[in-house]
């Protein structure tokens, strides 16, 4: 069984505001800035302007008003989307003076993995010694080809609910990368799922503290829930974590480098 097989590639629900505040991880929340920082080599994001989506629904978002407070006065601060490159999401942070720049990381990984796979069939057993098929192999060579910016690039990273869909090796490995193209005091935001989502979802800003979930073709399958220690593992690094649990069994979480 090949390891696409394993992972099941192939081809939403109503929500509910969220109601809790969990614990952070530490104190001193702090936002120093470098709001003059530039990007060289990454473009800004592009999309096409969309019409209203009959499997749009709406989500009360209390972790996207949290990351807009942390953000405010920031001036002209630099952003990026782990999503697709949704005209509503990109207005809205524009309008607010950030620079932008959007990775469509999951469709980006899911292509990797039918690379590889064709790879290792045209192989045939002539696979070089050297080649590391492992899961965290795979995720060394996946980002050794995204998410190349420098360091201490971004004030704020959409990350939303992706590292539920990554293997568990690559989501340690991003977050990893991800830390390092953050700022000191900057935040991202991602979102993990209580229990093995029924649907498959995409995320856009649609106003200050409402988010529009899409219904979506499946691009990869769950592969891990985790814990809120596992969280907290993930993002020990961070000096903050505060997180908004909603009745649609979905954790908004923000992390504070």
């Amino acid at each position: 069984m090949s390891f696409l097989s394993k992972l099941r590639i192939g081809a939403g629900t109503g929500v509910s505001p969220s109601r809790e505040v969990v614990r952070p991880i530490a104190n001193n929340l702090g936002r120093p800035r470098n709001p003059s920082a530039s990007m060289p080599g990454a473009a800004p994001a592009v999309a096409p302007t969309r019409s209203h989506d009959p499997r749009e629904s709406n989500r009360v978002s209390n972790g996207l008003k949290e990351l807009l407070w942390n953000l405010e006065g920031l001036g002209r601060g630099t952003l990026l989307d782990l999503g697709p490159a949704w005209q509503t999401t990109l207005s809205f942070f524009i309008e607010r003076g950030f620079r932008v720049s959007s990775e469509d990381i999951l469709r980006e990984w899911k292509d990797f993995l039918v690379e590889e796979e064709t790879k290792l069939r045209a192989a045939a057993g002539h696979l070089p010694d050297s080649l590391d098929i492992t899961p965290a192999g795979r995720a060394t060579r996946f980002l050794a080809e995204n998410l190349q910016y420098p360091n201490s690039t971004f004030d704020a990273i959409l990350l939303w609910d992706l590292l539920d869909y990554l293997e568990p090796a690559l989501a340690k490995l991003m977050v990893t990368s991800l830390t390092e193209l953050v700022r000191a005091g900057g935040v991202v935001f991602a979102m993990f799922h209580s229990k093995k989502p029924e649907g498959f979802q995409r995320y856009r800003v649609a106003d200050s503290n409402t988010l529009q979930m899409i219904s979506s073709p499946l691009l990869c399958p769950a592969q891990k829930i985790y814990q809120n220690r596992e969280i907290q593992d993930l993002f020990g690094r961070y000096r903050t974590m505060k997180s908004f649990i909603g009745r649609d069994q979905l954790r908004e979480s923000l992390f504070i480098k």
